[in-house]
């Protein structure tokens, strides 16, 4: 299935489990993305989107995928949760895992509070 599908996809589920806003940008040519890439890319958006839901109930999500010269980048970011309620704490795979991941094809990701929620940025090899 194409990466832009799978995301969509993903979107349209957190869309139905969660009655919250989910959108998916793609921003230029992914089709040279190795298997490895593709792997990465849709398994950190769903553990992004699982963190989410866990994390900041009700939040609103944006998913943007886009190629960077040289690189695939997908950002991740809701708008938080209501104030002073975080559903569930880790305890999972979840963060170190992403990061594990995109280490193991020479990308990184950033994970950080951001203006309002919470960012992830994955950044792996195009």
């Amino acid at each position: 299935m194409p990466l832009a599908e799978r995301l969509e996809r993903l979107a349209v589920e957190f869309r139905s489990v969660t009655g919250a806003p989910c959108t998916v940008s793609v921003t230029g040519s992914l089709d040279s993305l190795e298997a490895g890439a593709r792997l990465a890319v849709a398994r950190t958006a769903q553990e992004a989107l699982t963190n989410v839901r866990k994390h900041a109930p009700g939040a609103a999500v944006s998913v943007a995928l886009r190629r960077v010269e040289g690189w695939c980048e997908l950002e991740v970011c809701d708008t938080g949760g209501p104030p002073g309620r975080l559903s569930s704490s880790g305890g999972g795979y979840g963060l170190v895992g992403m990061r594990e991941r995109a280490e193991l094809i020479g990308g990184s990701l950033a994970a950080r509070p951001g203006a309002e929620g919470f960012r992830v940025l994955l950044r792996v090899p195009a």
